[in-house]
């Protein structure tokens, strides 16, 4: 009898390859599995499944995890105005913590000997699985072909021609990755430091013009409803994509430090996450006091970097959940923004937990709360020790 091997799939030239290798050079039953995470539509997973089966696989299933994903993991990116590096709002790290816990499951639920994952050996990712495997199924071997055999793409390329499946080296010019917080695009450019992505190769080509103006409202810090309507977070998120995307916004390449020491680039399509954080930051501002927007910066610097890093299962990310789920008490209300070609502005808010109200004066000009002869003795007192360290120390 076989040994089983459950295999993180995508249908992508690197999965696809383990699919086959596993099966005839392995001598394992494959069960392949795809975790959504939102970025696929019922069509293409149904494409992706039978794919699957042309290679050979004994099963395939697909999970869908995306409001898992959104409750576990973005909703707190979103409470901590997470972007990496000040530009990369996680599209791939939080996703891939997501997918490797539901697999993780997964070959628990079917008790398989193996997992599998197409990850090389240069990458976050493999990083991401490995630990999340050894975390959750620590009895259960992993087993990354791509990145043992050292292969090249146009090494899987010519193994799967030579095993009678055919893949286009134009298709695999590209790696794309989908999900609801952002589109990854990984080719030759961003191997170097200093091209870019070509326009044909981002997944949504900019097709709006004139500008548009949207309202997200806010509850809790939670994206609740889209100009006006009522939705959900998820459809928010999802919605907004839709309508943003074709702008343009959201695209960049992001630069930073992998897991493994190395620096990496990766260009991304996030329309919808930079514009829903940067709306709640903007709403945030006007809703929380200073030392509040204090704490949760650090704080939300420390959760992203370990949600980077794959570390989601350390209990130090609960406890950090905690004070960002507290922190939202007051951030309701709604964001008003412009959407132009390949860029966005937060026009304002309008919330009922405002700080500016003005019942409590106007920056610049009036305050109700104290007079000038208050603010004389304040002056002196706030700076008293300064001073006097000045005192003693002049020469």
């Amino acid at each position: 009898m076989k040994k089983k091997v459950v295999l993180a799939f995508s249908g992508g030239l690197d999965t696809s390859f383990c699919a086959i290798y596993l099966s005839q050079d392995m001598g394992l039953e494959v069960h392949s599995v795809i975790v959504n995470t939102g970025g696929f539509s019922e069509e293409e997973l149904k494409q992706i499944e039978a794919r699957a089966y042309e290679l050979g696989v004994a099963s395939h299933a697909t999970i869908d995890e995306t409001q898992n994903y959104y409750n576990d993991s973005i909703k707190y990116l979103i409470y901590g105005n997470v972007l990496k590096n000040a530009t990369y709002p996680l599209s791939v790290s939080a996703e891939r913590v997501c997918q490797a816990t539901a697999i993780a499951n997964y070959v628990k639920k079917i008790d398989a000997n193996f997992v599998a994952h197409g990850s090389t050996g240069a990458g976050n990712d493999q990083v991401r699985f490995d630990m999340i495997f050894n975390i959750l199924i620590p009895e259960v071997e992993i087993i990354t072909p791509i990145r043992d055999l050292k292969l090249s793409r146009q090494s899987e390329i010519d193994y799967l021609h030579n095993h009678g499946v055919t893949y286009s080296a134009e298709k695999a010019k590209y790696s794309i990755n989908k999900g609801i917080w952002g589109t990854s695009v990984g080719g030759q450019e961003t191997l170097t430091s200093h091209e870019t992505l070509p326009e044909e190769a981002w997944p949504t080509q900019v097709t709006a013009s004139g500008s548009r103006r949207i309202t997200i409202e806010f509850e809790k810090g939670e994206p609740v409803a889209l100009d006006g309507e009522r939705l959900g977070p998820v459809k928010v998120i999802q919605r907004l994509q839709a309508i943003a995307q074709p702008y343009g916004i959201g695209r960049d390449i992001h630069v930073g430090d992998t897991i493994i020491g190395i620096k990496g680039r990766v260009g991304f399509e996030a329309a919808a996450p930079v514009i829903v954080i940067k709306a709640h930051h903007t709403l945030e501002k006007h809703t929380l006091t200073k030392w509040q927007l204090s704490w949760k910066d650090q704080l939300a610097s420390f959760y992203g970097n370990w949600m980077h890093e794959g570390q989601f299962h350390d209990p130090v990310m609960r406890d950090i959940e905690a004070f960002l789920q507290r922190s939202q008490e007051t951030v309701s209300g709604k964001v008003f923004v412009e959407l132009n070609p390949y860029r966005f502005n937060v026009i304002g808010v309008e919330s009922a937990h405002d700080l500016m109200s003005s019942k409590f004066g106007s920056y610049g000009e009036m305050n109700n709360a104290w007079t000038g002869e208050d603010v004389k003795g304040f002056s002196k007192i706030f700076g008293n020790q300064v001073m006097i360290w000045h005192k003693v120390n002049q020469k």
